[in-house]
């Protein structure tokens, strides 16, 4: 079996002769991971989806499911995928059970009537699944679609803007949906623009900025607090005296920004007891002292505001 379940290498659109939408896009997903596709508006992202899934053509790349190719492989490719683009279509005189049944019979493959039970369960939906889809609120539908998704045991699902609509407890729930299907073996793709939640639903982030990957990460990384250097806030009772006290010190320190009664600094670890001693000895009162943690946000902003720099420097928009 291949080492991922998705594999887009050098995935490009062109629009007319010169102007690429996607370009060279190259990614890949691991086994039973939910990597998250993050960008500006226009940056590419529901392209390069819709790519993956065959919904456009590409201009030039190749995408791998399984290891297989998806131009010579097509159909088993898509036996192994489920997806939500945008928002999901259902026959909306129908009930949500009878939704699924018409998927299941669609399917290629024999489902058994016993996995409809399994994926109601899982989303949740035991009490409305036999309600008409005209009357579900747009969470219901999305679990439904998220149901419908699976229901073939895909090890590959791609959603494009799956949270949009939804209410912080619909979001909550596709989130431990997604991680319980990763904890099965299930791979994701998910393009979001609610970053704070991507950092919560996502093993790692790749990030495309004017049609290309700029940043792959985990999201690991964005909490390695590292030896050698911290970001720490100090809650004091005075931050002018603060300052001057910590400017007079024979410390490495980086005072990075301060704010009413707060003061970050960037310095090495074993400085911030240095610094605490310090500020209590003079009569600076400390009422917290906290790790500062990198966001996905702030890592975000960082990246694409180095792009927008870069613009117009030989890359295509």
């Amino acid at each position: 079996m291949s080492e991922f379940a998705l594999e887009v290498k050098g995935l490009t659109k062109k629009i007319g002769k010169q102007k690429k939408i996607v370009n060279a896009a190259s990614f890949q997903v691991k086994h039973g991971e939910i990597l998250g596709l993050l960008g500006p508006n226009g940056a590419g992202k529901t392209t390069t989806i819709r790519m993956i899934v065959g919904l456009i053509a590409k201009t030039e790349g190749k995408v791998f499911v399984n290891g297989k190719d998806v131009d010579e492989e097509g159909q088993q490719c898509k036996k192994d995928m489920g997806a939500i683009i945008e928002n999901p279509a259902f026959y909306d005189h129908m009930s949500g059970y009878k939704n699924l049944q018409q998927y299941k019979r669609m399917a290629k493959e024999e489902i058994p009537t016993s996995r409809i039970e399994e994926v109601v369960k899982l989303v949740k939906l035991e009490h409305a699944i036999q309600d008409k889809v005209k009357t579900y609120s747009l969470g219901m539908k999305q679990r439904l679609g998220v149901a419908q998704a699976i229901l073939h045991k895909p090890t590959l699902l791609i959603l494009d803007e799956p949270t949009n609509g939804l209410d912080p407890q619909g979001i909550r729930e596709l989130r431990d949906y997604l991680k319980i299907l990763a904890n099965q073996g299930t791979s994701t793709l998910v393009s979001s623009h609610l970053l704070s939640e991507m950092q919560l639903m996502c093993d790692r982030v790749a990030i495309m900025e004017h049609g290309k990957i700029i940043d792959i990460s985990p999201i690991s990384a964005l909490n390695d607090v590292g030896e050698s250097s911290n970001v720490t806030s100090f809650t004091v009772s005075s931050t002018d005296q603060a300052i001057t006290l910590i400017e007079q010190g024979d410390l490495e320190i980086e005072i990075m920004k301060t704010a009413d009664q707060s003061i970050i600094l960037k310095t090495k670890r074993e400085n911030i007891p240095i610094v605490n001693r310090l500020l209590v000895e003079n009569n600076v009162d400390v009422y917290a002292i906290e790790t500062v943690k990198t966001t996905l946000e702030d890592r975000f902003l960082q990246l694409t505001a180095v792009g927008a720099e870069n613009k117009g420097t030989g890359g295509e928009e």
